[in-house]
């Protein structure tokens, strides 16, 4: 079964990305969420299953938005060409519809709430692999979409994975607001440079699979978990500071790539204030990464009978961890 799924995950992605027709990208995205519903709804559990019905018809009606812009536009046009979407009403009919797929504000509700609910390595997938499809779409459609529109979207974005995410003692939902507010940051420069956002995409993707998979060797769901673990692979967890500052987008780690090339692309198009306004709200980022990175590693952790110490384990980090850690706070450096 999980081969099906895995391979079905691949397959819609693929057909997503190489698509030039929008009913095959449609189809693709049909893939894709079906695929991944079972990995959600895996663990028996009532929040689990109540993640996977919110994925479901948030995904759903994603997907008929997408089907019914195209339609618009082919019914104005007279062709389904992915890259020639002229029709405004069709243009944002999309916007709103691929925002939806990604968890972008205002239609991010559901993206913590599933996130929560889902183990940890689907927390994984639901974060990178899952908003690959999407990207690519408003990589194709970029030039004609309303970049007011889109800058606003990411501004809002940045706020509210930024704010929201400061109340959250649970890992899972840290790490969607901080993916919230990356998205952001892959909006605001997409009408403008889409390279750039495709660039930001991946090293995101890079430093959050290093973060998610750190999490799932130490098994932590929250920061109380989260105190204890530092016993366990000692290591692991220093690294883990590295890569939660690299998240957050600190000078010398690889973070800071993307957000330098941003703010440089927004200042060449003269966009000073949305540039200030979106590296300012980046600072409520690194407030929440900070205080994980505090837990992990920084703080004594509290000697009370409540919290179990975990015990040191031997067997080797895994090989992928490692090279994960290592891309993400290297490569800039």
């Amino acid at each position: 079964a999980k081969l099906i799924f895995t391979t079905s995950l691949l397959l819609g992605t693929t057909i997503t990305i190489s698509s030039n027709h929008w009913i095959t990208a449609w189809a693709g995205l049909e893939i894709n969420t079906l695929a991944v519903l079972p990995l959600i709804s895996k663990p028996h559990h009532p929040r689990s299953i109540e993640a996977a019905t919110k994925y479901f018809l948030t995904q759903a009606t994603a997907s008929a938005l997408v089907l019914f812009s195209s339609m618009t536009n082919a019914w104005y046009t007279g062709q389904w060409d992915i890259t020639n979407l002229t029709h405004p009403t069709s243009c944002l009919i999309l916007t709103s519809a691929i925002a939806m797929k990604l968890g972008l504000v205002p239609f991010h509700f559901w993206f913590p709430e599933v996130l929560q609910g889902s183990p940890l390595t689907t927390g994984l997938l639901l974060s990178t692999a899952m908003k690959f499809p999407p990207i690519t779409l408003l990589l194709m459609t970029s030039h004609s979409l309303n970049p007011t529109l889109l800058t606003c979207m990411a501004i809002s974005s940045a706020a509210l994975g930024g704010w929201m995410g400061l109340n959250q003692t649970q890992t899972r939902k840290i790490m969607a607001f901080s993916s919230i507010s990356h998205l952001g940051w892959m909006t605001i420069v997409i009408a403008y440079n889409p390279k750039l956002t495709l660039l930001n995409f991946y090293l995101y993707a890079l430093m959050t699979a290093a973060v998610f998979l750190t999490l799932n060797t130490n098994k932590i769901l929250k920061l109380s978990t989260m105190m204890t673990t530092w016993a366990k692979t000692p290591s692991l967890s220093a690294m883990l500071l590295l890569t939660l500052l690299s998240l957050a987008g600190l000078p010398p780690l690889t973070g800071f790539l993307p957000k330098w090339l941003i703010i440089q692309e927004l200042t060449k198009q003269e966009m000073i204030i949305a540039a200030t306004t979106i590296s300012l709200l980046s600072l409520l980022g690194l407030f929440f990464y900070l205080r994980l990175a505090y837990c992990a590693t920084i703080t004594l952790p509290p000697h009370t009978t409540s919290h179990v110490k975990q015990w040191h384990t031997n067997k080797p980090v895994n090989i992928s961890i490692a090279i994960l850690t290592t891309l993400s706070t290297m490569l800039l450096p």
